[in-house]
């Protein structure tokens, strides 16, 4: 690199990302490494994330080489075809500085994970029900466009429309990095299509998001601490459920955790799910408990309600979702419920603020 050029890596402990990609490459040429296939695939699996990271910064830093380069050749010639060039290679430049500072959000844990998404009606009967439906369409929607598989492993249907709860997984990676901006409560304002008297009604629903846990992770779960009931799936989700004799709930009776899988054929087959999201769910109440530990916690189970809401969604009397945590809001609600998402996602993530967050 040229004397005086910044290097953006080092505003992102590039080296020593690239320390810990030696160590790594130190530890797979190693004898036996490859003795426990599952911890070999994790470490490749890590190496590779570093080396792209690396690589996008040793890209954007050879582009400002690049601007750097014309901008001086410009000012010699007084080119304005030089300086041109100069702003468009610039503009290109923010734009990759943006999108790697917000590959730098999603450096969690387990934010390159899959996960599970769980939608929940609130009070209100068929108008929440009927809401949570439309969250439904709006995430699996979304995940369609992030190129993410989605496999709805439960699916408890509606009195008269809709649904009381849901939850399908999400299989792509940083499906978890993405989906856990839309953990909390989403209110809708509407003319209800329920009501005879066309009267304007508030729904609520609550989505949790939880990260699929890697096999090498351990979350002990005791069989005696669980109630396994076995059931007949009504088939009143239509195509998101089979029709047998093979679903399963499970009751972890210590902490009340009750998750349920119908999709599968076998009952085994049901069973492999249903355990896969408790494992999910345990691991992150274990989470929520050390953090609790310190202070109350924002991704605490509120009520479903008023006070509680994270984001607006109003058809009647105006058009208009908004973001109560950063403020971020658009006029044009179809093209969120139809899973335009990103610039909601992206903003809560960036950790954006804006002055005007009142509901």
């Amino acid at each position: 690199m040229r004397s005086g050029s910044p290097n953006f890596g080092g505003l992102f402990d590039i080296d020593r990302k690239r320390e810990d990609i030696r160590e790594l490459e130190a530890k797979i040429a190693l004898p036996g490494f490859w003795d426990n296939n599952e911890t070999a695939q994790q470490v490749l699996k890590e190496r590779t994330a570093m080396e792209k990271m690396v690589d996008t910064w040793d890209r954007l830093n050879r582009q400002m080489e690049d601007v750097q380069v014309l901008i001086e050749l410009g000012s010699e010639v007084e080119d304005e075809a030089a300086l041109d060039e100069v702003r468009k290679l610039n503009d290109g430049l923010e734009q990759g500085v943006g999108r790697a500072e917000f590959q730098k959000m999603l450096s969690g844990p387990h934010d390159r994970s899959s996960c599970f998404v769980s939608i929940n009606a609130g009070a209100g009967g068929t108008e929440s029900q009927d809401w949570a439906e439309m969250l439904l369409r709006m995430y699996l929607r979304y995940c369609e466009r992030k190129g993410w598989k989605t496999e709805i492993t439960d699916y408890q249907a509606g009195d008269e429309a809709g649904v009381k709860g849901v939850t399908f997984a999400v299989t792509g990676e940083f499906g978890y990095g993405y989906l856990k901006a839309e953990a909390g409560i989403h209110r809708l304002v509407r003319i209800s299509p329920f009501d005879s008297n066309a009267r304007r009604h508030t729904s609520f629903a609550s989505v949790f998001v939880f990260p699929e846990i890697e096999d090498d992770i351990e979350v002990k779960i005791n069989e005696s601490d669980l109630r396994v009931d076995t059931y007949r799936s009504s088939g009143a989700g239509g195509q998101h459920v089979n029709t047998t004799d093979s679903a399963i709930r499970i009751t972890h009776m210590p902490t009340g955790i009750v998750v349920a899988c119908q999709t599968e054929r076998s009952q085994h087959m049901n069973r492999a799910t249903a355990m896969r999201v408790l494992r999910a769910k345990l691991y992150e109440r274990e989470l929520e408990e050390r953090e609790a530990k310190a202070a109350e916690i924002g991704g605490e189970k509120k009520e479903i309600g008023w006070g509680s809401q994270i984001r607006s969604y109003v058809l009647h009397p105006y058009k208009m979702v908004k973001d109560l945590r950063t403020g971020v809001e658009t006029g044009n609600p179809d093209a969120v419920l139809d899973g335009d998402l990103e610039e909601f996602v992206v903003a809560y993530l960036m950790g954006v603020r804006r002055e005007d967050t009142a509901s």
